[in-house]
């Protein structure tokens, strides 16, 4: 399972660059991969999606983590 939620996250990170290159220069790069092929452009968009999903537990684990370090430090 830690494979898989690595494997989500270089998904995600994928993902932000993708939307950072739409904000910034207004460049697609999934739609200039896969213009031709419309379906997997969709396939690759859900499966960003159910990445980020697989990623939701991990904001508990971390914010945990994060708030007993603040603590240590008080």
């Amino acid at each position: 399972m830690k494979g898989l939620k690595w494997i989500a996250l270089l998904l995600i990170i994928i993902g932000g660059i993708n939307w950072l290159l739409i904000g910034v220069f207004n460049f697609n790069l999934v739609h200039f991969i896969f213009a031709k092929v419309y379906v997997i452009e969709r396939i690759i968009y859900v499966i960003v999606g159910i990445s980020a999903l697989i990623c939701i537990p991990m904001l508990k684990s971390c914010c945990a983590k994060s708030s007993s370090d603040t603590k240590d430090k008080e």
